[in-house]
């Protein structure tokens, strides 16, 4: 692949690479991020149908925890498409769902020629099962698989592509608790397995993937019963690649804070809105700016 003349340097060559191999599908691929309250059970019966957009902006490179020499630069614009159904089997109550995400990734600056991809990402089946479901006291806890399916737009002759060309499997296990009348915590883990992308790169490489995991936390303050504040931190490990045999070193090992507000404007619609960014990254793009919007629709 050929790079801005200020590349020329080998170790900034390889942080390139170790991008490239980060930046397989949209940003975040690696992560099953959440929204706080996301592990609240509803009653069977009801539907939600969630329309997300994600905006990010990245100007920083690092490669070995070392921020890399160049003017790099990558933004993404995704939004998702998700309905969920809350029914009860065998007592329990369970959320079938599906997650369609779509958008645009563009990069500039010195990393200029990974170019740009646009069109629709994998396919997300999902459904929570609640092993502890107790409203009356405000305590949930729930266990969700994740299947990722290799539907999305993928070539790969583009650096930079929506769709992974791999399967994908995620358990995820979310607690919430509220602490009085005006708290609430959160508490998720999960850990995901990277199926083979047989056909990645120029040369159709065999390309592999480590586990990865992410912890998430969320405090949210409750202005009223249809109002809030949250604050969230995550940190994800782990997800080194392997590509035709050799290992990248290229475990992302992310960092991020989240600040936010969830605001029900009727009973059935509910609006909500984060900012944050990456506080540390030791290999690949480093999130300056994100901005999560998100609709809800109760039905």
């Amino acid at each position: 692949m050929v790079m801005h003349k200020r590349m020329g340097d080998g170790g900034t060559r390889r942080g390139v690479w170790l991008a490239l191999a980060s930046l397989l599908a949209a940003p975040a691929a690696q992560a099953v991020d959440v929204d706080a309250g996301d592990y609240t059970a509803l009653p069977p019966g009801t539907n939600l149908a969630l329309v997300y957009f994600q905006h990010a902006g990245r100007d920083t490179l690092y490669a070995g925890g070392d921020r890399q020499p160049i003017d790099p630069s990558l933004d993404s614009n995704v939004g998702i498409l998700r309905g969920v159904h809350y029914m009860e089997i065998g007592g329990f109550t369970v959320d079938p769902q599906f997650l369609l995400p779509f958008g645009r990734l563009k990069a500039g600056g010195d990393t200029a020629a990974l170019g740009d991809a646009s069109g629709v990402g994998d396919l997300i089946l999902a459904a929570t099962v609640w092993l502890v479901n107790k409203p009356e006291e405000k305590t949930w806890f729930g266990i969700t698989p994740f299947l990722y399916l290799p539907t999305g737009r993928y070539d790969r002759k583009d650096a930079l592509n929506l769709g992974e060309n791999r399967w994908k499997f995620a358990l995820q296990a979310g607690y919430i608790q509220g602490l009085g009348d005006r708290f609430s915590l959160d508490l998720i883990g999960d850990v995901t397995l990277y199926g083979k992308n047989d056909d990645f790169g120029a040369g159709s490489a065999d390309m592999k993937q480590d586990a990865s995991y992410q912890f998430q936390t969320f405090l949210r303050y409750h202005l009223s019963p249809t109002w809030d504040l949250r604050a969230g931190y995550s940190r994800t490990w782990g997800g080194e690649t392997e590509v035709d045999d050799v290992d990248m070193d290229d475990r992302p090992n992310v960092s991020k804070f989240s600040l936010g507000t969830g605001y029900f404007v009727s009973p059935t619609t509910q609006l909500l809105a984060t900012w944050g960014r990456d506080i540390s990254v030791d290999n690949g793009f480093k999130e300056d700016n994100r901005i999560n919007l998100r609709m809800l629709f109760v039905f």
